[in-house]
């Protein structure tokens, strides 16, 4: 059976914080359809010694609505999202972090304005962020760059997430991004099919646990994706 949405998570070292935020995710999606779809992604390092995939095993075990993937990890975020989204089903397709930065509530009121709109993708922007300077500064001068480098688009903040789109939309993309450029990549095909977007409002909060997973060299890795993907662009 088609499930009417799918969520993927993606888990990464989340450990047993995952069990709140899954509850969350469930809870919001119970509001607004039985007929969902949890996608747990826990791919991991070999000796990472992480807990998460078998947290998130044990999850999956007594409800079938849940499927996991705990994969050796050969990439980063990027690659963990799309073993996700491969095996999604749903008429709807959506992508979150499991670390508890994003709402989880934001799914649900994503869903609505899906509906309400017909719109191809809805996704967020932090109206406020409770992180740290260095990643505010970061993500400023991230988005201006992707508004000068693909203008037109409209969209004030490439990374946030939920993104949540049809599964038409979803279909029309082709990802390869294994790092962490899976967001701007799927922004700059949105721009290519010019997807009808809706933009949310949310508060993007503050881990106290660890630290980022995005480190100083990513901006090296941004600027080699973004000049590469401008140039691809030429040929699309």
């Amino acid at each position: 059976m088609t499930a009417q949405i799918s969520v993927v998570v993606l888990c990464y070292k989340a450990s047993d914080s995952i069990r709140g935020f899954s509850q969350k995710v469930i809870d919001h999606l119970n509001e607004v359809t039985e007929n969902w779809e949890l996608v747990l992604v826990a791919n991991h390092f070999g000796e990472d010694n992480d807990d998460t995939p078998a947290i998130v095993r044990e999850l999956a075990e007594n409800e079938p609505r849940i499927k996991t993937v705990t994969l050796i990890k050969q990439g980063m975020m990027g690659w963990d999202a799309r073993t996700g989204l491969d095996l999604c089903s749903g008429e709807i397709v959506t992508l979150i972090d499991g670390d508890g930065q994003m709402d989880a509530a934001d799914i649900g009121k994503a869903y609505q304005t899906l509906r309400r709109e017909g719109c191809d993708m809805v996704t967020t922007y932090r109206e406020q962020r409770l992180d740290s300077r260095f990643r505010n500064v970061q993500s400023t001068v991230y988005n201006l760059l992707f508004k000068m480098l693909f203008p037109g688009l409209g969209i004030h903040d490439v990374n946030s997430k939920p993104k949540m789109m049809t599964r038409e939309a979803f279909d029309r993309l082709d990802l390869h991004s294994d790092d962490w450029f899976l967001d701007a990549e799927i922004m700059i095909q949105a721009r290519r099919h010019h997807f009808k977007i809706i933009q949310m409002p949310t508060i993007f909060r503050d881990i106290l646990e660890r630290r980022s997973f995005v480190k100083l060299s990513a901006v090296f890795e941004f600027l080699h994706n973004f000049a590469r993907a401008r140039l691809l662009e030429f040929f699309k």
